[in-house]
């Protein structure tokens, strides 16, 4: 058989693997809210940098990711559009599995998170990849020839059962997916309202401008910046080549941020919110942050052109000005922004 989805379920083009798999199951249950309001609602925009011993470094536009004291961005985007939405983690692949088989049976897609250096459809160039935190949907399966047919970014993927498996159970870290899925109910669905979204705001906005440790906000992205002008002390050779390479991914359309480490789509959220809350100058926000994004997006590139230099440790004192550049832009939007979500 030709393996299809759900009957109703719509196959998008989207910019980031969490949002985009929401907004996926939200339309299939006719509550249209954008990918970019998702993001925003959810308090999804961050920046973090991390540098753990034995794993690259790893620099990230994301917020509210569900660590400790954390909602996580899939609940409260949910608590603010009438969603409930519930996780559930399993260490047993075959109760993964038929928490799969039986929710697809039932007619609901099942948003599922694993690690994207499992699946095959991904050309990794020959090389070990491996990323835990990765989002997609199930939304079709075909028993006779034991594949699931997944909903990514880029369209849908039928993906044999085996490899969904070794996806779902990866146990690579900084983020082994723990055959994790979740489970909506649309039942109270509605569109956030004024006060939620600024509420969101200021919520993005707090550990941005203050943060709990050096490694969030805007104190992250200038620890960022006297970070990575001396990876060449501890990494050289491919490894500091892959570790310029993965931030590039990070920082770019490439890694599912939708550009300029996910600024893009937090300006256009905004643009979103200035028309809810009536308030025409979270608009100027909005484009403010499409030019940080832009920033991004440059540096983003310069990730990726160091990285295949011959000597790519003599050009790493080089993303010292942008950092700071793009550090004090940050401080200032944020700024200005909780202030105007606190008016």
């Amino acid at each position: 058989m030709t393996l299809k989805p759900l009957d109703g379920f719509q196959s998008l083009q989207t910019h980031h693997c969490v949002t985009g798999s929401m907004r996926g199951i939200y339309l299939y249950n006719s509550h249209d809210i954008s990918e970019e309001m998702l993001l925003g609602i959810g308090a999804g925009v961050s920046f973090s940098y991390w540098h753990f011993k034995g794993q690259p470094p790893f620099l990230g536009g994301r917020g509210n990711v569900g660590m400790a004291g954390q909602e996580g961005l899939e609940k409260t985007a949910g608590r603010r559009t009438g969603a409930v939405v519930d996780k559930f983690r399993t260490g047993s692949a075959k109760k993964a599995e038929k928490a799969l088989l039986d929710m697809l049976a039932a007619g609901q897609p099942v948003m599922l998170t694993l690690d994207m250096g499992f699946l095959p459809y991904f050309d990794l160039s020959g090389k070990e990849y491996h990323f835990g935190g990765h989002a997609v949907v199930a939304c079709g399966y075909d028993p006779a020839g034991q594949e699931v047919l997944i909903a990514d970014r880029d369209g849908l993927h039928p993906v044999p059962m085996a490899a969904l498996a070794q996806a779902r159970g990866s146990k690579h870290r900084p983020f082994p997916p723990e055959n994790e899925w979740y489970t909506f109910d649309f039942a109270g669905k509605r569109q956030p309202t004024a006060d939620e979204v600024r509420q969101a705001i200021l919520e993005q906005a707090q550990p941005m401008l203050e943060p709990p440790i050096s490694n969030i906000g805007v104190k992250g992205i200038r620890k960022a910046g006297q970070a990575v002008p001396r990876w060449g002390e501890s990494m050289a050779g491919e490894e500091l080549r892959w570790a310029l390479f993965n931030t590039y991914i990070m920082l770019t359309p490439v890694g599912g941020c939708g550009g300029g480490a996910f600024r893009y789509m937090l300006g256009r959220f905004l643009a979103e919110a200035a028309s809810i809350t009536a308030d025409p100058r979270l608009a100027e926000s909005a484009a403010e942050f499409q030019r940080i994004g832009d920033g991004w997006q440059a540096l983003g590139e310069w990730f990726l052109h160091t990285s295949e230099t011959p000597d790519p440790a003599s050009h790493l004192a080089e993303c010292a000005a942008p950092f700071r550049d793009l550090a004090d832009q940050e401080q200032a939007a944020w700024t200005q922004l909780r202030q105007l979500a606190s008016g």
